[in-house]
Order: structure tokens, then sequence, then C-alpha cells
């Protein structure tokens, strides 16, 4: 059964293979984003101290995906890597990466719960915490810090259960924290009268159990992979490339903080709360209707690098034609829905005509050029699948580092409208990074598929 299940990635139609490994992907990352706009939702209905609660909360959010993002740079590139040693017929290696990185995974939740438990409160502080709002910050992420191991394990070892090609496994586990985070929430933040604590612990417990339901997998008999005590030892020449081609996806994952309180400083100077209400909106927008394209290409990952370790150049090539021509299909009705009906998207969030009425021509202008996410977040995502790590570093710095961040604050000289040209930097930076994106994996991707041709 385990020699059947790998050959299905080897031999099963693409297109097929692509629906089954991509459709668990996008449910389990609306899930997980719906579980967590839910946590926020209870908070922010706690009686008399709601809206300082949440604002506390919200501050935390920085640092919160700053710590998801490690998870990333350990089990991205190791996944990825684990999928082509697969594809090369050599679990033994592919097992060794796991272990490597379960070690790693476990060493970095002990690091950073020592940092946020002796620097939280001048960390969230520094990122916009107030004297109003640092008690309900600091009560929320010392509770998580502590569950920082089941966060970590959680999301890293996931990884390993999508490269084997078990999309509906990893689903599940996202699907199993979600249910369980939504239930014990109003329990312990109201039945116990926990307030916030009780939304920190419930987040926890839930990441617990999904930790639970990961390791059981990757220890049973129904996993072509396993995590065994003779592989726990870090292997540095096994784990730095893992490292390596990780860094990407923790770059895209981690810059994601620092963007939001790049663009939140600025349009607070431009704009004040208003502007940050919008910013807040098309945020929310933006990484919602993203989910699709990140779950397509999780869906595609363990495909293309499977068969790339196969050496099979027709289904390397197949998978990622499949990848781009859905996701251009969907980032294209994505932006035509939002050109034509953004006042529906600001309604989702917000009830306040002013702010709504703000928010349609901002919308028009930050998801200008969105059509073209399809080709960004396909080939740069093609690049790590691929085992590329310095062309998938190059760009995931290139877009938001590079580009965006700069672009907030050169922008606002040259234009009379501050708060446009600050909502202005994301197109013009899209449209820069999908150009120079383009030219680069297409150039490179025809010599891999030579290169394989050849051998």
């Amino acid at each position: 059964m385990e020699e059947i299940k790998q050959n299905e990635l080897g031999t099963k139609s693409i297109g097929k293979l692509l629906f089954d490994m991509a459709v668990p992907a996008i449910i389990a990352q609306i899930v997980n984003v719906l579980y967590n706009l839910v946590d926020r939702m209870y908070i922010g209905h706690l009686p008399e101290i709601g809206r300082d609660a949440l604002t506390g909360v919200g501050v935390t959010l920085p640092l919160i995906m700053l710590i998801t993002a490690f998870s990333s740079l350990v089990s991205m590139g190791g996944a990825s890597r684990a999928s082509i040693a697969m594809g090369k017929k050599d679990n033994e290696s592919a097992e060794k990466i796991l272990g490597s990185c379960t070690t790693a995974l476990i060493g970095l939740s002990v690091i950073i719960t020592a940092l946020v438990l002796a620097f939280g409160e001048e960390i969230l502080m520094a990122i916009g915490g107030s004297e109003n709002t640092i008690g309900y910050a600091l009560e929320y992420i010392n509770i998580y810090a502590i569950g920082t191991i089941f966060v970590q394990l959680t999301l890293g070892l996931n990884a390993f259960i999508t490269a084997q090609g078990f999309a509906k496994t990893s689903m599940a586990t996202v699907t199993i924290g979600a249910i369980t985070n939504i239930v014990l929430d109003p329990i312990l933040m109201f039945g116990f009268d926990m307030g916030v604590a009780g939304a920190a612990w419930a987040t926890i417990i839930s990441q617990a159990v999904s930790t639970i339901w990961v390791v059981r997998f990757l220890l049973s008999k129904k996993s072509f992979l396993k995590i065994r005590k003779k592989y726990l030892k870090i292997d540095l020449k096994i784990f730095i490339p893992c490292v390596a081609l990780g860094l990407s996806p923790f770059i895209m994952q981690a810059t994601e903080s620092i963007l939001t309180i790049t663009f939140n400083t600025s349009l607070r100077k431009y704009g004040g709360d208003l502007a940050v209400g919008v910013m807040t909106i098309l945020s929310s927008v933006m990484q919602f209707s993203l989910l699709p394209l990140t779950g397509l290409t999780q869906g595609a990952q363990p495909i293309t690098s499977y068969n790339y370790g196969a050496r099979n150049s027709d289904r390397v090539k197949k998978s990622f034609q499949l990848l781009l021509r859905s996701s251009i299909i969907y980032s294209t009705i994505l932006w035509l829905a939002a050109m034509m009906i953004p006042q529906v998207f600001a309604a989702i969030f917000i009830s306040d005509a002013e702010l709504i009425q703000s928010t349609i021509p901002a919308m028009r202008t930050y998801m200008a050029a969105s059509l073209l996410l399809g080709v960004q977040i396909s080939c740069q995502q093609t690049f790590i699948a691929l085992g590329n790590a310095k062309a998938s570093i190059f760009l995931a710095l290139l877009r938001k580092v590079i580009l965006l961040i700069p672009l907030i604050y050169i922008l606002p000289i040259f234009l009379e409208n501050k708060v446009f040209a600050v909502y202005l930097a994301e197109p013009v930076a899209d449209v820069i990074a999908v150009t120079v994106t383009a030219i680069m994996f297409f150039t490179q991707f025809k010599k891999i598929l030579i290169e394989l041709k050849n051998n």
C-alpha cells in the first residue's frame, strides 16, 4: 500500500492529483484563519474590557506571526527536500530530514519561549502597545509563549504529512485544532471567567491536541516517513540545505509583521485612524482572499518535488502549467470582484458607512495588480518545490523588503495625496516583482527541464 500511494505522485493524473491535494489544503487554510477570527470576536465581546482587550491582543499579532514563521524556516524547506528524496526512492534520507527538523523545532521552541517571557513587554511596547492595552497583550502572549512548542510542532511536522501526499490527514490536523479552540473559547473565557487568559489557554490546548494527532500519525504504520529515535540528532549536512530552502517562506511570513507596522505608521501619519481602519480591512481581504492560492501551491508542492526527484520532466512541467493556469484564473476572478464590488468585501468586516465609503476607492487602488499574483505565487513556490533556495530567497525579499516597504515611504514624497500614495505602493511593487519573477523563473525552468530530460 505504501508503494502504491507513493507511486500515485509519479503516475496519477496531474489534474486529479492537484485537485485531491489542493482542496484539503485550501479548506485547512480557511479553517485556520476562521478560528483565529472567532478568537478575536469572543475577545471583542468581553464585558466592559472588550475594546481594550481586543486592541491588546491585536498588538501581539505581529509577534505571533514572527513566532509561527520559524516553523516554516525549518519545515517548508525540509518537507520539499523530503519529497524530492522520496521521488528518488530514498526514504531513509527523507526520514533523516524529518528527524533533524523535529529536533530543530523543539530547540527553537525553547529559545523562543525564553526570549518572549524575558523581553515580551519591551517588544510589545515597541510595536504598538500602550498603558491601556499592554496588560492584556502580556497576559495573552505569556501564555502563548508557554505553548510555543505545540505551535511549532503542529505547523512544522504537518508539512511532512502533506509532503507524503496525505492532504486530508494534514487538513484534519488543522480542523481538529480549530474545533477544539472554538469549543474551548467560550467555556474558558466566559464559563470560567478567565477572559483574555482563557482565549490564550484555548489556543494552546487546541495546538497541543493537534500536536498529539500529528506525532501519532508520524509514528504510525500509515506514514511512509516516521520519526525515528536514531535520526533525531541534527545532521548539519542535511539540515542546513533545509533551512536555506525554508528561508523564502520564513521571510514571506516574518516580513508580514514588519509590513503591517510600516503601513499602519505611515497611514496614521497621513490619514489618521480612519486610514488605519481602511488598511485593516484591505489587509484582511487580501489575506483571506489569497488563501486558495496558498492552498493550490501547497497541493502542487509534493507533486512537483516528487517528480523532480524522480527526474520526470514531463510531469514536473505539467504540474507547474496546471498550477499556473489555476492560479491565474483565480487571481483574475478576485481582481474583477475587487474592482466591481469592493463595498461587498468591506461590509463583511465593518458596518460603519464612512469606513465602507473610504474603503471602496482604496481597495481599487490597493488591489489594482492583484490579478498578477497568480503568476507571482505559483512561480515563487515552484522554486521552493524544485529545491532552488537562492532564487526563492531573493524573490521573497524582492516584493516586500526591496520594493514594497521603501515605496510606502518614497511615493508620498512625490504625490500630493499621501494616503493614496501609500495604498499605491502595493500595486507598483506587485507589477515590478511579478515581472522580475516571471523572467527569472521561465529562464531557469527551461534549463531545469532540459537537464532532467538529458539525465
